[in-house]
């Protein structure tokens, strides 16, 4: 068995570090406050020191990137931990498994695939897609392996209470009160499954094949919010759930007050236009299938 490095315990480290665990592995979970899942090795660090992180990645097998800052905050905390993550994994030879996302792609027509550039012109965007560009010609250099697995948004069992299919969401569905959504019901949109996270991560540290470029998480059809609120209220016994929208300029107002609210309208693009992630690459190189749709929704009720 490996020894594995994941930085990060939130609604994705967390599981795959315990993914990593019960497959017999030795993992090490590297967080601030010195967090983790029971099973694993806990450390309590700052990421942008390279010391100190290249220390614990010493004779690692693989080093996972499941950080994720808050997005008002990634133009100061990126940079830093970034440069720190790549100095780790040249310094010791760990393969660098970075966990990505679609924001650098930006606006598109049609459904996105990996090769799309990373068009955005969003600030924040560009400091992922940097992430991305850094790592990637620290590769082809010989100087590190690496490779970046992205996904949508992520629902799921520990899902973030930023997660829009989160409690927010899950609390009035199944008390039957009207579900109250920052976004459009019924725009399509696609929603990656935390567990299928976690098996991409483990696959794509393991498998040369996943190096020296960027993945897609398995992820099923998209749906709208509308119609995920029926396959939920259906698996409940219920009827289907009244949604209502919040109005663009009110939440646009609550952006004065809350940092979080006030980046919203760089994602805002997202969801009011279908926003569709082709996971066909990922699929049919590793064999590897998106967990069936309500099956995920019936462990995300349970969760």
């Amino acid at each position: 068995m490996g020894k594995h490095i994941v930085v990060g315990s939130g609604q994705v480290g967390g599981h795959l570090a315990a993914k990593l665990i019960a497959q017999g592995h030795d993992v090490t979970v590297v967080t601030r406050s010195g967090s983790g899942p029971e099973g694993a090795t806990r450390v309590a660090a700052d990421v942008t020191d390279q010391a100190r992180l290249t220390e614990i990645a010493k004779g690692a097998d693989v080093l996972y990137n499941c950080v994720n800052p808050l997005y008002h905050r990634w133009l100061t905390d990126w940079p830093p931990m970034a440069a720190s993550f790549l100095a780790a994994a040249e310094a010791t030879g760990a393969v660098y498994v970075m966990l990505g996302n679609l924001y650098a792609y930006g606006p598109v027509d049609g459904p996105m695939t990996e090769d799309l550039p990373l068009a955005s012109t969003s600030p924040k965007a560009r400091v992922r897609a940097r992430m991305w560009t850094d790592a990637l010609a620290a590769h082809e250099a010989g100087r590190v392996r690496v490779t970046e697995v992205r996904g949508s948004d992520y629902f799921g069992p520990g899902a973030s209470d930023q997660s829009y299919l989160g409690d927010r969401f899950l609390a009035p569905l199944r008390a039957g009160k009207t579900v109250s959504l920052v976004w459009p019901a019924d725009v399509p949109h696609s929603w990656t499954y935390l567990p299928d996270v976690a098996d991409a991560l483990v696959v794509a540290g393991a498998d040369e094949r996943a190096w020296g470029r960027p993945w897609h998480v398995p992820t099923a059809e998209p749906l709208t919010f509308r119609q995920i609120g029926e396959r939920m209220a259906a698996i409940l016994g219920r009827p289907a759930p009244r949604m209502s929208t919040l109005p663009w300029p009110l939440v646009r107002a609550a952006g004065l007050f809350s940092p979080m609210a006030g980046e919203m309208r760089h994602i805002r693009y997202q969801f009011v236009d279908p926003f569709v992630l082709d996971s066909s690459a990922f699929q049919a190189t590793f064999g590897v299938r998106p967990t069936p749709t309500d099956e995920a929704l019936r462990a995300t009720l349970a969760g």
